[in-house]
C-alpha cells in the first residue's frame, strides 16, 4: 500500500515519503502545520486512496485518554438494578467501546485519526503511550486484553499549540507541512477550480501572499481561506479590474471576511489604508 495523493488531495514528494514511511513501519504519524494546510483531510484522503475506513477521534479540551479505550456507564448499571431490568446482569451492557477499541477490533484494517491532539491536557499523549506502542489495553471490568489483530495507519494532528511530550514524540513519525508555496497553492485551486481564469488566480495570489506577509498579523489566512474567498470572488462575479488596481488607499483586499477573521486584523488594515492616504510631507 503506497500512498501518491489523491484526484481531490496535493500531495508534496516530501509528504508522501513521510506517509509511506509511517505505513510502513506501523508507527503513528504525527502531522503538524498551519491550521487549514489540509491535516485533517489529509487522513481522509489516505483512507480513501488505501480502501480503508476511517475512525476519528475529535480531541476536545475536556477529552480523556480513557475515553479512547472504553467509558464504563456506572450510574446506568445502577439505575437499571434499582429497576430490576435483566441488563444488569452483564457489565458488558455498561461499556462503551471508545475509538481505539474500534480500531483494534475492525474486520477491515482501518486509518485511525486522533485530531488537534494539542488541545487536550498535557498528561493526553502520555496517558496513550502504551496502548499506541503495544496496541492493546486492559479492560478491568470485564478482565479481557483488546489486542490489534493488526496495527491500524493511525495519523495524528497537531496545530502546535502546545508541546508535546518527548516520550510520545519517540514513538511517532513526524511531518510537518509547510505552508503552500504559489506553485503548490496553483495545483490545489486548480484541484477545486478546475478551468479558473488563470489571471484571475494569479492576482488574487498575490494579493494573498501579500496579506500572509504583513507584519504584525494576528491570524494569517490560510489556504482553505483562500479556497473560500476563490469560491466568493467568482460568485460575485467580481471584475478583474477591482484585484488589478492594487489602490494604496484601499488596503483591505474585497470580501475580505473571507481572509481576515479579527477586528485586530482588519484595524491594522484600516490604519496601513490610512497611512497611504496621508500627503506626503
Amino acid at each position: 500500500m503506497r500512498f501518491q495523493g489523491t484526484d481531490n488531495y496535493v500531495a508534496t514528494d516530501d509528504l508522501k515519503v513521510a506517509v509511506n514511511a509511517a505505513t510502513t513501519l506501523r508507527r503513528p504519524l504525527l502531522v503538524k502545520g498551519e491550521p487549514g494546510t489540509g491535516k485533517t483531510v489529509l487522513a481522509q484522503e489516505i483512507a480513501t486512496a488505501l480502501g480503508a475506513p476511517l475512525i476519528e477521534w475529535n480531541i476536545k479540551s475536556t477529552t480523556k485518554a480513557h475515553q479512547g479505550l472504553y467509558e464504563y456507564d456506572a450510574v446506568a448499571r445502577l439505575r437499571d438494578s434499582q429497576l430490576g431490568d435483566e441488563r444488569v446482569h452483564d457489565i458488558k451492557n455498561y461499556i462503551k467501546k471508545g475509538k481505539l477499541w474500534e480500531a483494534f477490533t475492525a474486520p477491515q484494517l482501518p486509518v485511525l485519526l486522533i485530531d488537534e491532539i494539542d488541545k487536550a491536557d498535557i498528561e493526553f499523549p502520555n496517558d496513550l503511550l502504551q496502548e499506541l506502542d503495544r496496541m492493546e489495553f486492559f479492560v478491568y471490568e470485564t478482565q479481557e486484553t483488546i489486542k490489534a489483530v493488526e496495527r491500524p495507519i493511525v495519523i495524528i494532528t497537531s496545530n502546535n499549540e502546545k508541546e508535546l511530550p518527548d516520550a510520545f514524540l519517540r514513538r511517532c513519525f513526524f511531518h510537518y507541512i509547510k505552508f503552500p508555496d504559489r506553485t503548490t497553492m496553483q495545483a490545489i485551486i486548480d484541484v477545486h477550480f478546475p478551468g479558473i481564469q488563470k489571471m484571475l488566480v494569479s492576482k488574487a495570489m498575490d494579493i494573498f501572499y501579500e496579506v500572509r506577509d504583513v507584519p504584525g498579523l494576528k491570524k494569517k489566512p490560510s489556504t482553505s481561506e483562500l479556497l473560500d474567498w476563490l469560491k466568493l470572488l467568482l460568485h460575485e462575479d467580481m471584475p478583474l479590474d477591482v484585484l488589478q488596481s492594487r489602490d494604496p488607499t484601499k488596503a483591505i483586499p474585497p470580501l475580505h471576511g473571507a481572509l481576515l477573521k479579527n477586528e485586530q486584523d482588519i484595524m491594522l488594515f484600516e490604519r496601513l489604508a490610512f497611512m497611504a492616504r496621508r500627503p506626503n510631507n
